[in-house]
């Protein structure tokens, strides 16, 4: 039987991502993330939900989120579903699914997080999979591809 596990969202961060570190040094970062969703009911009134997110984050790139971002900055992530359970200190069993992010975009003008953050990933611009094979991306900016 063949699984998919693929996660795209944007929206906001409800609160400053906390960076930590593994045994191992390796950077894990968290933070909330809130995504809404407007639509008119049938009585012609408009809506809206929110769905809060709870996302991980591991690496250079967990390093860079939490520099560069903030509660309430714009991010475009993509990672996949993980599911977490564990016991609470009253015995009960708890549970919840998160996003493990797996890549992320900066979403503001010009490409760039809220106050002047660099585009693109970080201060070295990584690629990201939409990249071409050259490790670029195929036009920046302004910049029309014809």
């Amino acid at each position: 039987m063949a699984s998919y596990n693929k996660v795209i969202l944007l929206g906001n961060l409800t609160r400053d991502p906390e960076l930590r570190y593994t045994p191992s040094q390796t950077a894990v970062v968290d933070f909330g993330l809130a995504t809404n969703r407007r639509w008119r009911g049938q009585d012609g009134s408009e809506k809206n939900e929110t769905c809060f997110v709870d996302c991980t984050m591991f690496g250079k790139r967990a390093e860079v989120v939490s520099r560069y971002f903030k509660k309430g900055t714009p991010i475009f992530i993509e990672g996949r579903l993980t599911y977490d359970s564990w016991t609470a200190q009253d015995g009960s069993k708890r549970s919840k699914l998160k996003v493990t992010v797996e890549n992320f975009e900066f979403v503001g003008p010009g490409g760039q997080a809220g106050n002047g953050g660099p585009g693109r990933g970080g201060p070295a611009d990584q690629t990201t999979p939409m990249d071409d094979d050259f490790g670029q991306a195929p036009f920046a900016g302004d910049e029309i591809p014809f």
